[in-house]
């Protein structure tokens, strides 16, 4: 038994009505860790190849790691997964909030649904136990209508959630997991897994930790030092205490960089960026900050207005990734309409990345003919059109008009149009990209290409913090990498270096970790030290993260994916017509000896990316040999 977590899994088969807890062993936690290993964990050994991700044969899987749940800022996340329905292959997506701390106090490590339901149902876990309640009551309801309903029939309002509300339900295919309204596992459409179970919710109430920590003291100690010291350790962190992110110095400089995403990655230059900042959401419409179980950093933001709208402070505020794809990518400056479309996602569980990168295909689209008001209802479907910006989230979410086409995400609905649509469609393997540039941003790049899951700015490196002296290169000299390099170079030192963060980031994401609190590496391993008694270790914890990236690429390529795949749309070979990157583009002939350089580093067939038996060996999961297709 491993001290400091629950040592147990709930598994829930829906289709059966039935729960029961498994009890891995402490081998099993040894290995896998958490979070994000577990997701292909679960997947390879209990989906069969090639399933639907919206038939019953799909798991959604809710996972914590051992930090989950520890009084420290930054220890308040899970990760949920699946098969992704958008790209067809593995979704991974780490969420904060309250749900996980809420779930390790409940008595589980983990839950597996599996199945389907024949009506709506929630689950309601609560001291150890769960119970499949129904949920037809609520289905078609908000998240904000589902969470107060169902904590009055439970009679408790410290009942925390992991919801759906009509996007999930309606299988949108970038539909999200919404914790307690305003945190969202946004990424690859587990929300739409999630509603083609007629899983409504899960809610969850836990009143202390199932194990104890083997050095509680020191658990609290370091807490208490972070929450204390978190802005002498870094000025960004201390930036997102005081606006979030998405600060105007971040978001001024990215626009005169090239950072900035303009107009579907079309242009590089956005006229209106000081009025979409954080900064101007603070000066303007916010009315509060508000934080994750346990920690003092408070970077969320929560805004409130009824006019042009009515936007409802316990749907939070818009985040930098919102603010780029439902503003500056669709061409939007009116800070209250993203506000509100950010509102309208959040309650009907829409990934705002996506919503804002399919919507600005769309906007291309009609810019260049190829959609019509006879197409869009008689929406001007243009960009900077604001309230045809927060009309579309809406529509999207019920699959009404124009938007049940554009629920499928962009490179589906590129398929359906033809007429050249697809150049239009930004993405990774269907993921739709992040607000981050890969033209600026080159090993950035690299990683959207390559990672299972898609276009993730969460587990790739930004190049940016690693071009100069800085607090960037000083962190990664204690896991042998020295010097700065440029933001375009991708060269072998560079791949090196990404993959190191790479593999870094996937075990933070194990851990249960969140990445805005400025924990060293040698401190996280302390971390694990301190809740399970291991004598845990730097190496150790890249190997988990190596685990991770490993057997995720196995899945997706038990799932039919190829080398083919590991590609990004043809616009980022080109300079944007103005701005900071007009005379900059990704070199076609470099980063494809870049992606042969990474697989070969990761120990892939320098070729094809197919995992080596040798690399699963030395990764300690042989097992997963069986899964990898024909050399």
């Amino acid at each position: 038994m491993v001290k400091g977590i629950a040592n147990r899994v709930l598994r829930v088969d829906l289709t059966g009505r039935r729960t029961w807890i498994d009890e891995p062993d402490e081998a099993f936690y040894r290995r896998y860790l958490g979070g994000a290993c577990f997701i292909p964990y679960f997947l390879l050994n209990e989906t069969k190849p090639g399933i639907d991700s919206l038939s019953p044969d799909n798991l959604l899987i809710f996972a914590l790691g051992p930090m989950t749940g520890m009084p420290m800022p930054g220890a308040a996340r899970n990760c949920v997964g699946g098969k992704s329905p958008l790209t067809g292959g593995l979704a991974k997506s780490e969420v904060g909030g309250h749900f996980g701390w809420e779930l390790k106090r409940a008595g589980f490590d983990a839950i597996v649904v599996q199945g389907k339901a024949d009506r709506p149902v929630y689950l309601w876990v609560h001291d150890a136990t769960a119970e499949i309640r129904d949920a037809s009551h609520i289905w078609g309801r908000d998240c904000l209508e589902t969470q107060d309903t169902i904590c009055d029939e439970l009679g408790d309002n410290r009942i925390r959630f992991a919801a759906i509300g009509p996007a999930g339900e309606n299988m949108v295919r970038f539909a999200c997991v919404t914790n307690d309204l305003k945190d969202a596992a946004g990424r690859g459409g587990t929300g739409a897994i999630m509603g083609s179970k007629n899983l409504k919710a899960v809610a969850v109430r836990g009143r202390r930790l199932p194990s104890q920590p083997a050095d509680f003291d020191r658990i609290r100690e370091m807490g208490r030092w972070m929450n204390t010291h978190f802005a002498e350790v870094s000025p960004f962190t201390k930036s997102l205490s005081e606006v979030g992110t998405g600060a105007a110095a971040g978001m001024i400089g990215g626009n005169e960089t090239g950072n900035l995403p303009v107009r579907n990655w079309g242009d590089g230059f956005f006229e209106g960026v000081e009025r979409i900042t954080a900064d101007a959401v603070r000066d303007s419409v916010r009315i509060g900050m508000e934080g994750c179980t346990a920690c003092n950093i408070r970077c969320k933001k929560v805004v409130s207005f009824d006019s042009p709208y009515k936007v409802d402070p316990r749907a939070g505020g818009p985040e930098y990734e919102t603010l780029g794809s439902l503003g500056s990518l669709c061409g939007v400056d009116d800070l209250k309409a993203i506000c509100k479309a950010n509102e309208i996602c959040n309650l009907y569980s829409l990934d705002t990345i996506s919503a804002g990168g399919t919507i600005a295909f769309a906007m291309e689209c009609f810019e260049n003919e190829i959609l019509t008001t006879r197409d869009t209802g008689g929406i001007e479907l243009r960009f900077g059109n604001a309230d045809a910006l927060v009309r579309m989230v809406e529509m999207i979410a019920k699959r009404e008009g124009i938007g049940d086409l554009l629920a499928e995400g962009s490179r589906k609905a590129a398929e359906q149009l033809g007429q050249g649509a697809e150049e239009f469609a930004i993405h990774a393997k269907g993921l739709e990209v992040p607000m981050h540039e890969p033209r600026l941003k080159q090993a950035l790049g690299l990683s959207y290409a390559i990672e299972a899951q898609g276009a993730d700015h969460c587990a790739g490196m930004h190049d940016t913090m690693y071009a100069e002296e800085g607090p960037g290169i000083q962190a990664m000299r204690s896991l042998g990498h020295y010097d700065p390099l440029p933001v375009n170079d991708l060269s072998a030192a560079k791949v090196a270096l990404a993959k190191t963060h790479h593999i870094g980031r996937m075990f933070v994401d194990s851990l249960g970790c969140c990445s805005m609190p400025p924990w060293k590496m040698s401190e996280l391993c302390e971390i694990v030290s301190a809740i399970t008694g291991w004598d845990f270790t730097t190496t150790e914890a890249l190997l988990i993260g190596e685990r991770v990236v490993t057997l995720a690429r196995v899945f997706n390529m038990r799932e039919g994916f190829t080398a083919a795949d590991d590609a990004l749309p043809r616009r980022y070979f080109s300079p944007t017509p103005r701005g900071g990157l007009k005379d900059t583009a990704i070199d076609p002939e470099a980063f494809r000896k870049a992606i042969h350089t990474w697989y070969y580093m990761f120990g892939w067939d320098r070729e094809t990316g197919i995992p080596t038996e040798e690399k699963l060996a030395e990764l300690s999961v042989s097992w997963a040999a069986q899964h990898l297709p024909p050399a």
